[in-house]
Order: structure tokens, then sequence, then C-alpha cells
């Protein structure tokens, strides 16, 4: 009863502390690459985060997303306690869904665990930078012609467990019309107007939010 009781005292503590803040910069010449991407950054031979992705590049360092896109923005999107069942026993951890993005076409979306908090979320977060893509962003919509990166540029679906998620292009000035979790993921994105379409457990904030990660990831993706 007390582990429960301090564990809901430090998930009210942390729930939204991180809301809508800068996530900090790393400092360069701390910073020991240990990827060629990650060298290619710090002798500055790659210079923005598009060049990464042009290349195919995979990030395996968060120092790189950190230099490349200083105005990053991070919003925790949920704290639970979990529990895994090992032979000593039962094993207490908190689960921590982190959501980071630029809001100008880059989002990424993370989990992580440990026993305590701060440390869970900053496993997610750094999670969240390694799974940072690229979003393609316009106007869809056929009641809207502003030409402007504003929505989706087509119908998108994504999907993560027994969540679907299908992003809608709107109009300019509908604004995000989604449940609380999708529309700090598409904001992150920097998506503005968007209709959205969900079917499955959508409680599941973990699910829900790699599902709409999908669907924007999808927005880059081309079928043969």
């Amino acid at each position: 009863m007390e582990l429960a009781h301090s564990a809901f005292l430090q998930i009210k503590l942390f729930k939204g502390v991180l809301s809508a803040t800068y996530v900090s910069v790393v400092d360069v010449s701390l910073w020991e690459p240990r990827t060629e991407v990650g060298r290619l950054v710090k002798e500055g031979k790659i210079r923005t985060i598009d060049e990464v992705f042009a290349n195919n590049y995979i990030i395996k360092e968060p120092e790189i997303v950190d230099i490349l896109l200083p105005g990053l923005r991070q919003e925790l999107l949920n704290v639970n306690l979990v529990q895994r069942q090992t032979h000593a026993g039962e094993r207490n951890q908190f689960q921590a869904v982190v959501a980071v993005g630029n809001e100008d076409g880059y989002v990424g979306v993370g989990i992580g665990k440990a026993r305590q908090v701060r440390q869970a979320i900053e496993k997610a977060t750094r999670e969240a930078k390694l799974n940072l893509v690229p979003v393609r962003r316009g106007c869809g919509s056929w009641k809207c012609s502003c030409d402007e990166p504003h929505s989706v540029p087509f119908v998108v679906r994504g999907r993560s467990g027994t969540v679907e998620v299908t992003l809608i292009p709107a109009p300019k000035g509908v604004g995000l019309v989604a449940g609380d979790v999708a529309k700090a993921v598409l904001r992150l994105a920097g998506v503005k107007d968007v209709w959205t379409k969900t079917r499955g457990e959508t409680r599941t904030t973990l699910n829900f939010a790699f599902a709409v990660y999908n669907a924007l990831r999808n927005t880059y993706y081309f079928r043969v």
C-alpha cells in the first residue's frame, strides 16, 4: 500500500511537468560521437536534419537531434506504474510515454521504463529522438485551396496494437479534431488542421500515440 501511494505521488508530481518545454541542447565540446553520422555532424559536414534523411542515415545518437534541431520541444503524454513478474517476485517500474517535435515537420514518440519517474522520462525522451521522422504536410482538402502546409496532403492510416488511426485532410480553420493524445503528437509535428477517425482501444495511451505517429510517418511512405 505504501509503495502504491509513493508511486502515485511521483506520478502526480511529474505528470505535466515537461509539457510544452524545450529540450536542453547537448554541449558539443563534451560529446564524443560513436557513429559515423555523429562524427559527420560534429565536424560540421552535416548541417541540417534534412541531410540526414535525404541520405537515408540512421540516427543512433540523440545528440545528433539535439544539435541539428535546437528548437525541439517535448511533451509528456503519460506515466504509469507497471509490474513484471520475476523469480524474486513482482518488480515495479514506471513507464513513460514522451513525444518530441519541432512543430515544423518533424516528430518522434518514445517509451521508457525505470525505477524512478525521472529516469523513465529521460529514457522515453532519448528513444523519441531516435525515432524522429519527417512529416509531409500540405493542403489536401478539396474544401480548401490555400496551398499552405497546414494539414496532411492525403488520407493516411497508422496502426499500433488494436488502435488504428486515420488522418483526413481538413480545410484551414478546422483545427485538430482528435483526442488529447493525438492532438499533442499532431501539434508537435506541425499539423494544424485535420480530421481523425479511430478504431480500437484508444484509452491505451501508448498504442494511441504510436498509431498517430505511424500515420504521420506514412506521409512519406511509397507503396510499389
